[in-house]
């Protein structure tokens, strides 16, 4: 599994996108981002969410619970992953070391108990967290998911269609 980001586009003069957008200006904003959202829901759960919590029925605050402690792991995921790419970026890993670094996170979608009937009871503030939150860990799978795939499209030899089928003229006209 290759992760981490390669040199700019060395191969055959092509430029990855997916590689671009990581090293810029994009993956700066969504590393920010990731970290603030980090820090915000950290801040909420010790702080205003631990009251807002007490207050709930049973059925919620179970939920809660186990909703927080979603929260919390896939936090935890979605920070190491940013981390990860941003020492890849800098040069403070190898490619081995992120790559056996990147095998210990998980950024699967943990699911949601948003179809709980108690779900509607939960504090406004800790659902738009969890909603930013699983929003943020989406567009994390799909740049992770370029990551990978753009080294592996470099291994096949660039087609040229047109090339090809004038190749396939000159064959079947013999000029």
């Amino acid at each position: 599994m290759m992760t981490g980001f390669h040199d700019k586009g060395s191969d055959n003069g092509l430029v990855w996108l997916s590689e671009r957008r990581a090293r810029g200006q994009y993956f700066q904003n969504l590393f920010q981002e990731g970290m603030a959202l980090v820090d915000e829901a950290a801040t909420y759960l010790d702080g205003h969410g631990r009251y807002e919590s007490r207050i709930l029925g049973r059925s919620a605050s179970m939920l809660y619970a186990a909703e927080s402690m979603r929260l919390t792991t896939r936090l935890m995921q979605l920070a190491s992953w940013l981390l990860l790419q941003r020492a890849a970026i800098h040069g403070e890993m190898s490619p081995e070391q992120v790559t056996r670094e990147m095998a210990k996170v998980k950024l699967d979608d943990m699911g949601s108990a948003s179809d709980s009937p108690s779900f509607g009871e939960l504090p406004e503030q800790f659902c738009q967290l969890l909603n930013r939150t699983r929003n943020l860990e989406t567009r994390l799978r799909r740049i992770n998911a370029e990551i990978i795939e753009a080294p592996a499209m470099r291994k096949e030899p660039v087609r040229n269609a047109v090339a090809e089928q004038i190749s396939l003229l000159h064959t079947a006209f013999s000029f």
